[in-house]
């Protein structure tokens, strides 16, 4: 059982991790037409928009209450009521998200009962779904905040189901922000091989999966929809993937009776197993061809790339579900977890395969890689990389040197696979070849490669 320890240094360097605040705003863009509001000072809301612009090279919709110096010290009602209105009359959206920041939480800002003010005030409001979520960016981390936002989300907007009688094929899926828009559409395809009907919160592959809308849009381009969230109380199931989504998932039951079960991760041979014959059990329909041999298929991948990846040592940085899904597969893939560095507390983090999990930053992270075969982390670690001179496997948000991270693919028998490949490449590609000095015993290094007699 690892063991979670916090750094003693007293300011952060090279920060690893990002604010509840942006992780509550990228679950709300999961939802069709919506636009996610951060109430905070514009600087807020710029650099979070920023990051996700680099992350996913899209447009992305963000709005700010900007906060003045004055507001934040009288309080910030005014600047919340006026981005609602102006928001509602401009963009039009079906649901505003409304996520805190560590300016409107210091200052004690009671954004539940300003919405409730507000609504209360201004009719035109009615057709339009507020959720306000606490994610104060001076604690907790990213998946925090995600998590925050979807637990709110079912708060606020699942309907509580008049009869218990519920459809045989619906199934919710709240999937953790590790979880990309291509993993989201690999799952997607799973649940159709048993003949289910799959609904994600949030769904990203609807809304930031790189594709080109027919005309602009102030809000998300996709997602899952207002109503599909209300009904979500009707469906026979809830997959929970991530630890971060355990609060979600049991909100739901409790909200609506819908029982749930919690995959910790789907990256690996054991758990897609287990997925596959949870989905056969619910379902009433046998394991497809398709993933038989694609379990194959992984199966033949681990046997070849066993030969790089056994004895070496990797050092990880990330959220914590996703360090929890990288280091148990690594680890089942022959290597050794040299170091472990997080962002905030989770009970994920007892069950990697490590002595010990910081909760640091890159600097921590660094200190503790030195010597390692492979650095896992996002774009942020590149630096590290290079004055070790380790190669960087790029994994988590934001990645900003690199295209295509919407769609990366590490969930199924088919996502480890590729992982598989795209890991075992470093390996090799870094490889020292062996040479005739490091063929010998040390013991015989200082003796001549051939002994030349004359007579």
């Amino acid at each position: 059982m690892a063991r979670a320890v916090t750094g003693e240094k007293h300011c952060t360097v090279n920060p690893l991790k990002m604010s509840q605040s942006i992780g509550a705003a990228l679950a709300f863009m999961g939802v069709e037409n919506a636009m996610p509001l951060l109430h905070g000072s514009q600087g807020c809301t710029s650099f979070g928009l920023v990051l996700f612009v680099r992350h996913f090279r899209e447009a992305i919709p963000m709005q700010t209450t900007a906060m003045s110096e004055v507001a934040t010290v009288l309080g910030g009602f005014d600047n919340v009521e006026q981005a609602l209105i102006n928001i509602a009359d401009r963009a039009k959206p079906a649901l505003i998200g409304i996520c805190t920041t560590g300016i409107s939480e210091i200052k004690g800002d009671d954004l539940h009962g300003f919405v409730k003010t507000i609504r209360s005030a201004h009719p035109e409001l009615d057709p339009i779904a507020l959720v306000d979520a606490s994610t104060p960016d001076f604690e907790g981390a990213f998946q925090d905040g995600w998590a925050a936002a979807v637990t709110r989300m079912i708060e606020e907007l699942v309907e509580v189901p008049l009869m218990q009688k519920r459809p045989t094929r619906r199934i919710n899926v709240l999937p953790g922000c590790h979880i990309t828009p291509g993993d989201i559409d690999e799952l997607r395809d799973i649940f159709d091989a048993f003949s289910l009907d799959p609904i994600f919160l949030p769904d990203l592959s609807g809304s930031l999966d790189g594709h080109i809308p027919d005309e602009f849009s102030p809000t998300t381009l996709g997602g899952i929809s207002v109503a599909q969230i209300r009904k979500m109380g009707s469906a026979l199931y809830t997959i929970a993937i991530g630890e971060q989504m355990h609060g979600a998932a049991i909100t739901l039951e409790y909200r609506t009776g819908v029982p749930y079960k919690l995959f910790d991760r789907l990256t690996g041979l054991a758990v897609n197993d287990e997925l596959m014959e949870f989905l056969s059990s619910v379902s009433g329909v046998p394991v497809p061809r398709k993933y038989r041999r694609q379990r194959s298929q992984l199966i033949d991948a681990m046997l070849d790339g066993h030969f790089y990846f056994g004895g070496k040592r990797v050092a990880i940085a990330a959220e914590p579900d996703l360090l929890c899904a990288m280091a148990h597969w690594l680890h089942e893939m022959g290597c050794e977890i040299q170091a472990a560095v997080t962002t905030t507390q989770s009970p994920a983090l007892e069950k990697i395969p490590v002595e010990e999990v910081v909760l640091g930053d890159l600097e921590d992270f660094e200190l503790r890689a030195s010597g390692a075969d492979l650095l896992v982390t996002h774009s942020h670690g590149r630096q590290a990389s290079e004055r070790l001179g380790i190669p960087l496997f790029r994994a988590g948000l934001p990645v900003f040197d690199r295209l295509g991270a919407g769609h990366q693919l590490s969930v199924g028998y088919r996502g480890t696979r590729n992982l598989i490949f795209e890991v075992g490449n470093l390996f090799i590609a870094n490889a020292h070849e062996p040479t005739p000095t490091t063929w010998m015993p040390a013991n015989e290094m200082t003796q001549p490669l051939v002994s030349i007699q004359t007579h």
